[in-house]
């Protein structure tokens, strides 16, 4: 007994090194943004306070910050606000969605979803909260909503056919002010769902509508002082990872907040300051759509292509821009300023960089190598019909084959294009859609991607189709949809994705295809395409929106990163990238040892693709066995039997797929 337990000993202090900084499998993160102070509201020493329509609270006697999300309490995304009811010491936070939560001064949440559930037809959108006594009043955009705090439920709906603004209470009436202000009165002690019992009135307090600011007034300088962390907004629409840091931006065209490059390293923000780019470029910093990252010198290069323009970032900092007037940038009616359209930008293997400009009188493809010289690479694949480069040439992508792909997504002139940097010529310009059927569909193209096996992924609006890696360099290539049999003894089968608004395309080290959707959440596919392996909605995971607009995989991790209308998520998905060779000291499994109380997967990484591993007892009993997914394998802790398995040390044996190059690493076990 006292051997076992030594060499128990020994062991978990030779795998700490496994433990450090691992999420467990499965597990969600949440990356809101804090930054933009809209409500506070204050109860003794302890501030709510709602910032970019997110919430945190802040503790005034000891300086602590709570922030609060779906994976810390809260029941949705996007709180546009709140109140403090005094009676109940109860915050009540309102969603844009009409959900409900409540939560206490010790951080505990309490869901009210029954406005948020209601099948109605009059618009549910909340405009202000009246507290009085243990209540919470609701202004609706129908009438108004009773909350009675202390039962956590609501009491009463007044369906008043109006979109009231306010509500207001004295001892005897009730009042609700209209958005086209009228003022509606009934007595309290009326049967106040009853409408007949509502009257116009125009005699009421002059003070019965004023908002109580005092708690904002009072606090807002100290508020201005707090970091509680996360990026400084949440339109994060466009990923890519380098070099074990994510890089975001906007991603999209045609907001009129200001763009922003963020990079998110270890759960730490660093927001690249846009500070005075205005002044120098002279054009609005609007519409970072998106990026690409490389090292030159050892500094970290970004290049943004935006909606007016191309913008350069050396470690952080503002370094240049290219327009009209200092490059070969045309813009789109030959002279605007505030619309250049470099929607898709890439750096190759040197550094030179590629991009397209959309709508442009004669430019379609541009270079600028390293000494600053541009190129005119103008393809006639890529003018529309009016003379014009096409219209919105976008997400840019190199394959293994260094072919860069992009899309043109307008709904004229719809395309999926190949540029073969090295020759300079468009290898295919693909503009027709053909399922496997011959039947030609009309589809809006969203994105392009790579599988793990030279494949390239088109996500449409009405799925999605494939080119397979056979078909790549031919004069006329095919591009199917593919069919998954239905497997229920019919022989039948149907598209992949058929009629799913696909949005964005991601592979993992597994070859599983992510499907970012456009109201269905995210997708996931095996490797095979014949199998779903997961479906996350906002209903019934921590994502935050079913609307997904970029998702990047890390692929040394796991972590899904996941960008959507609403803000940035990640999920600590089962599959890494596979190592070409498995090596011993680089084979280890997470969490190491397994404490009693973990209940979760365990996982193994640093394995080749599809390589055959065993869970074995310390006298070569197979306790467990499977395939690797991608460079990880996952672990239960249970035998064969489905029993939890009993302390010890298990060694994990590996080998490849062709059967060659075992290895082993071992998992402690503490019941």
């Amino acid at each position: 007994m006292k051997r076992i337990t030594a060499i128990i000993l020994l062991t978990i202090v030779a795998c700490l090194h496994a433990m450090t900084l691992k999420a467990a499998l499965g597990d969600w993160k949440i990356y809101m943004s804090y930054h933009d102070i809209q409500q506070i509201e204050e109860t003794g020493n302890i501030l709510f306070v709602r910032a970019s329509n997110s919430l945190y609270m802040y503790n005034k006697n000891d300086g602590s910050i709570h922030t609060f999300d779906k994976t810390h309490g809260l029941n949705d995304v996007y709180i546009e606000l709140i109140g403090w009811n005094s009676h109940a010491k109860q915050l009540v936070a309102v969603y844009d969605n009409s959900n409900i939560d409540l939560i206490d001064m010790n951080g505990n949440v309490y869901n009210i979803n029954e406005l948020y559930q209601k099948d109605m037809t009059d618009d549910k959108k909340v405009n202000s909260i009246t507290m009085s006594d243990r209540y919470a009043y609701l202004a609706t955009n129908f009438g108004a909503v009773k909350i009675d705090l202390s039962r956590k439920e609501i009491s009463e709906s007044y369906i008043l056919k109006k979109e009231i603004a306010r509500i207001g209470l004295d001892n005897t009436y009730i009042y609700a002010k209209a958005k086209d202000n009228s003022v509606y009165q009934a007595l309290l002690t009326d049967n106040l769902i009853d409408k007949n019992n509502w009257k116009i009135t125009t005699n009421y307090p002059s003070s019965i509508f004023n908002v109580d600011m005092s708690a904002y007034d009072n606090n807002i300088e100290l508020v201005k002082t707090l970091n509680p962390g996360g990026p400084i907004n949440n339109n994060l629409g466009y990923l890519k990872l380098y070099d074990g840091t994510l890089f975001a931006c906007e991603g999209l065209v045609g907001t009129s907040v200001p763009a922003y490059v963020q990079t998110l390293t270890k759960d730490d923000w660093y927001i690249y300051s846009n500070e005075g780019i205005t002044d120098v470029t002279g054009v609005s910093f609007q519409n970072a759509v998106c990026l690409d990252v490389n090292k030159s010198g050892g500094k970290t290069r970004v290049i943004v292509g935006a909606r007016n323009g191309i913008y350069e970032y050396i470690d952080g900092e503002f370094t240049n821009f290219w327009h009209n007037t200092n490059s070969l940038i045309e813009p789109y009616n030959g002279k605007s300023k505030e619309y250049q359209l470099m929607l898709g930008v890439q750096l190759d293997k040197e550094g030179n960089l590629y991009a397209v400009n959309s709508q442009a009188p004669t430019k379609s493809l541009l270079k600028m190598d390293l000494a600053g010289n541009w190129y005119d690479l103008a393809k006639k694949e890529l003018i529309a019909n009016d003379g014009k480069s096409l219209q919105y040439m976008m997400n840019m992508m190199t394959d293994s084959r260094g072919y860069i792909w992009f899309i043109n997504t307008h709904w004229e002139n719809q395309g999926v294009f190949c540029y073969d940097l090295v020759n300079d010529k468009i290898v295919h310009a693909i503009t027709d859609m053909v399922n496997q059927d011959g039947v030609s569909i009309t589809s809006v193209l969203h994105s392009v991607s790579e599988d793990r096996n030279h494949n390239i992924w088109v996500g449409t609006n009405s799925g999605c189709f494939v080119i397979e890696e056979s078909q790549i360099g031919n004069s006329n290539p095919q591009i199917i949809q593919v069919k998954v049999p239905r497997n229920d003894g019919t022989n039948l089968a149907d598209y992949l994705m058929q009629d799913v608004n696909v949005n964005c395309i991601t592979i993992d080290g597994g070859n599983r295809k992510w499907f970012g959707t456009s109201g269905n959440g995210i997708i996931v596919v095996s490797n095979d395409n014949f199998e779903q392996v997961y479906h996350f909605t906002k209903e019934n995971s921590k994502l935050l929106s079913n609307i997904v607009l970029n998702i990047c995989i890390d692929d040394n991790t796991g972590e899904v990163f996941i960008a959507t209308d609403k803000g940035l998520c990640s999920y600590m998905s089962d599959t890494t990238s596979p190592s070409e060779t498995m090596e011993k000291n680089q084979v280890y499994a997470y969490p190491n040892p397994v404490t009693p109380e973990y209940t979760g997967l365990i996982t193994v990484v640093g394995l080749s693709f599809n390589a055959d591993v065993k869970i074995l007892s310390t006298n070569g009993k197979v306790i467990a066995e499977g395939k690797s997914s991608g460079g990880s394998f996952t672990w239960d802790g249970k035998d064969k039997n489905g029993e939890r398995v009993a302390s010890g040390v298990y060694m994990v044996a590996t080998a490849a797929a062709d059967g060659s190059k075992g290895t082993v690493c071992k998992i402690v076990v503490v019941r």
